[in-house]
């Protein structure tokens, strides 16, 4: 006899990723088998009514891509994790309680080369407590000259909030009157100062999904449908690893199945300067080449949760993290713990045994979807919601274009005289790329 397993979708205004998702399970069919037993899986997309604390989850596995802002699903999440043991992609209890500044600190803590980042007192206090913020601020805070912060961590800096929040108020400070000037517009918005790496070599940003991992050439300064260049040999091999290893390490660190990390690169230092990002970009108008990767991904470590039954662990370990970061080993050294430490808690062997073998269609049934009328539509769909109307001819021959690429490129089949697939990505199972 077969048990069922639910993978819910929480979703706001996003449309594409949740159709081609739903489309690729409809293609493999629900039956999975894993551990001797046989699993029908099914995808609902979860909806936001009131709730009773004592309402039982329905759900074995949620894709989480809308409590990072919108509270009630949050909540909701929250319990049922503690009362059902539900699976959530994300943790939103680290999520929630930690912001950026955390996460810098963290991977301050283990070795990693996080430029020079003060946080600095915001320039007004809360609006609720005026009165109470000047009074404790005339008591207890420091008088401090913003312009040798500034000329300490050297310019160009970047001020943006402790909190992140997909670059909102990040800005680029070339000089000191800038600096008095960003500050004071700052408002009540705490805010770090970062040193700026400039005249880098390369700009990655790191998708993962559990222990799947790609690393993409990023230029945030594009648009978003530009900022992705198809480039699979921007980053050596070593470098490759040791970004693959840095966002797992913090993924694995926070407990966050779902995220992605940016890393500046120059003169053979690999500075992360960015990576809470539990609600990562996967919009097909952004990823396009690699966003089959993305699904696929998302789909076999989602299924391998709900049929594993992987527990939902809330809380922070950071002791053997912290044991390899105070021990004497070298970078590289340490690095190679985290790696151990991080693939251990994402079951690594035994997830890619189970895609190799519980999964084996899974390639063959993305290339069909993607060259299909229905992901053609899926797609039209996507354009016609983001672009303007006198866009929406050309984008969308733009990213049909892109994406028949990544179909020539990753025949599955048999007879196929193709490259290997994606060769940006950590392949599942096979080979190392960039």
């Amino acid at each position: 006899m077969s048990q069922r397993k639910t993978i819910g979708l929480l979703v706001g205004d996003e449309l594409d990723w949740p159709d081609v998702l739903e489309a690729l399970a409809e293609r493999l069919g629900p039956t999975v088998r894993y551990g001797g037993r046989t699993f029908e899986v099914g995808i609902r997309r979860m909806r936001i009514d009131p709730f009773s604390l004592r309402d039982r989850s329905r759900c074995d596995v949620i894709i989480d891509r809308l409590a990072y802002w919108h509270y009630a699903p949050r909540e909701w999440l929250k319990k049922v994790a503690l009362t059902d043991d539900t699976y959530l992609l994300n943790n939103p209890f680290t999520f929630q309680s930690m912001e950026k500044h955390s996460a810098y600190c963290a991977m301050i803590r283990l070795g990693l080369h996080v430029p020079e980042t003060w946080l600095i007192p915001q320039k007004q206090g809360p609006e609720a407590y005026r009165e109470k913020y000047r009074r404790t601020a005339a008591r207890y805070h420091d008088l401090f000259d913003l312009r040798a912060i500034g000329r300490k961590i050297g310019y160009p800096l970047f001020m943006k909030p402790f909190d992140g929040g997909g670059w909102r108020d990040v800005t680029r400070i070339d000089d000191e009157d800038a600096l008095l000037r960003a500050y004071d517009a700052s408002g009540q918005t705490l805010m770090h100062l970062q040193q700026g790496i400039v005249d880098y070599d390369v700009f990655c940003r790191s998708l993962a999904i559990g222990p799947q991992v790609i690393n993409l050439r990023f230029a945030p300064e594009k648009p978003q449908h530009a900022r992705y260049p198809i480039d699979h040999g921007f980053l050596t091999p070593e470098e490759g690893r040791e970004v693959r290893t840095i966002t797992k390490l913090i993924n694995a660190f926070f407990r966050w199945d779902f995220n992605s990390c940016e890393t500046i690169h120059k003169g053979g230092v690999v500075h992360p300067i960015d990576f809470a990002n539990a609600c990562p970009d996967i919009a097909v108008h952004s990823l396009h080449y690699y966003f089959p990767w993305a699904i696929k991904s998302l789909y076999a470590w989602s299924v391998f949760c709900a049929v594993s039954e992987r527990p939902m662990h809330v809380a922070l370990d950071p002791a053997p993290y912290f044991e390899v970061a105070d021990s004497e080993r070298s970078y590289a050294e340490k690095l190679a713990a985290y790696e151990e430490l991080a693939d251990r808690h994402f079951q690594k062997e035994e997830f890619e045994a189970f895609r190799r073998e519980a999964l084996a269609d899974l390639d063959l049934a993305m290339w069909e979807l993607v060259r299909s009328d229905a992901f053609a539509d899926i797609l039209r769909r996507t354009i016609d919601d983001v672009f303007p109307a006198h866009e929406r001819r050309a984008f969308f021959a733009h990213f049909r274009g892109l994406l028949m690429h990544w179909v020539q490129a990753n025949d599955p089949r048999p007879a196929a005289d193709s490259a290997a697939e994606d060769p940006a990505a950590e392949a599942v199972p096979g080979g190392e790329g960039p």
